[in-house]
């Protein structure tokens, strides 16, 4: 979104398929999950009569339109890549199926997950984290607007202070608010470590996947360290 105050902000999606472009090149293998909260977040169709579950489906299309402009702007730049959606709707993309979702990968081409897990009451957060369970994926990284997992709320807490890491067990004891209670849950009985950063700073991606210290790690071992 950008700083509009909805739709697709150009300048944002050209930013993001260009850091997303410069990983695959190293030989990563990339799986997106991509929110729709920039067209329409389920969660708000209460508010204006629209029941729970139908919001919920409306949300999972808002996902596909970012997964098909996220697609098209990285073919753009000669990157190849599968949008996957949990509904099916075979005229734009293909039907979620394991086996192909991991096929894809190993071929090299970027795969877009998108429409959620195809059921309402389920967040991205809980898609992220079930698709990489399912593709066998090695981490989470949950773009975010801050640069990491911090004791208050950054952008209204001044004094917040950061952490480099924490296990699941100490995020969950504090409180903190990482991903929905589902979603994380998923990564701790499946010891998938989570990384936290900043989406919106260019080079991020690719310095966490050379091994840099960027962001805050969520992981089962792992110690509170405050930074």
């Amino acid at each position: 979104m950008g700083d509009k105050k909805a739709g697709i902000d150009p300048k944002i999606l050209n930013q993001y398929v260009q850091e997303i472009k410069r990983i695959a090149a190293k030989g990563v293998q990339v799986a997106i999950v991509i929110g729709g909260g920039n067209i329409f977040r389920g969660a708000e169709a209460e508010a204006i009569g629209i029941e729970r579950v139908q919001g919920d489906y409306m949300g999972m299309m808002a996902t596909l339109i970012n997964g098909m402009a996220l697609q098209s702007a990285l073919e753009n730049l000669g990157v190849f890549t599968r949008l996957m959606s949990g509904i099916a709707i075979h005229q734009v993309c293909e039907p979620f199926i394991r086996r192909r979702a991991i096929r894809h990968l190993e071929k090299g081409r970027i795969v877009i997950f998108g429409a959620g897990i195809g059921h309402p009451y389920f967040t991205t957060d809980s898609t992220a984290s079930l698709r990489a369970i399912e593709i066998e994926a090695d981490v989470v990284l949950k773009g975010t607007r801050v640069d990491g997992v911090y004791t208050a709320d950054p952008e209204k807490d001044p004094n917040a202070t950061k952490y480099s890491n924490l296990s699941f067990k100490e995020a969950y004891d504090k409180g903190l608010n990482i991903m929905d209670m589902t979603a994380f849950t998923l990564c701790q009985e499946n010891n998938l470590p989570i990384i936290v950063f900043d989406m919106n700073v260019e080079g991020n991606l690719q310095k966490i996947v050379q091994g840099e210290d960027i962001g805050t790690l969520i992981a089962v071992a792992e110690e509170a360290v405050i930074s």
